[in-house]
């Protein structure tokens, strides 16, 4: 089987898996929309070797369909990356919930 049938089947995959999460509610809309637009990337450069051929030699890439992996890798990447913003807003908007709540708290018990 050839690496790129095989990863095409695997985005394919992946691809349904969002969508059916997307459906149950287990994943917003709005996060799905990085993981369809890579998805069909991904499955495009899969179907298409001349693409990926041309592609891997203008990089410097022996083995084609090792650009793929490449994608998937700094796909990734941005996505971990993304997800770390996002917990770092969520915590510094905690802190300060909380620091209100403390505050809030404290002049009720004052008022008591």
């Amino acid at each position: 089987m050839k690496v790129s049938f095989l990863s095409f089947i695997l985005v394919l995959l992946l691809f349904f898996l969002v969508i059916e999460s997307v459906r149950r509610g287990l994943l917003e809309t709005k996060y799905s929309l990085l993981w369809i637009i890579t998805c069909v990337f991904m499955a495009i450069l899969s179907l298409n070797e001349k693409f990926i051929n041309t592609l891997a030699k203008w990089v410097g890439i022996v083995y084609a369909p090792s650009m793929l992996f490449l994608f998937g890798l700094l796909f990734a990447i941005l996505l971990i990356f993304d997800l770390t913003r996002r917990v770092s807003k969520l915590n510094k908007e905690l802190t300060q919930l909380a620091q209100e709540h403390a505050i809030l708290k404290e002049k009720i018990e004052k008022k008591d």
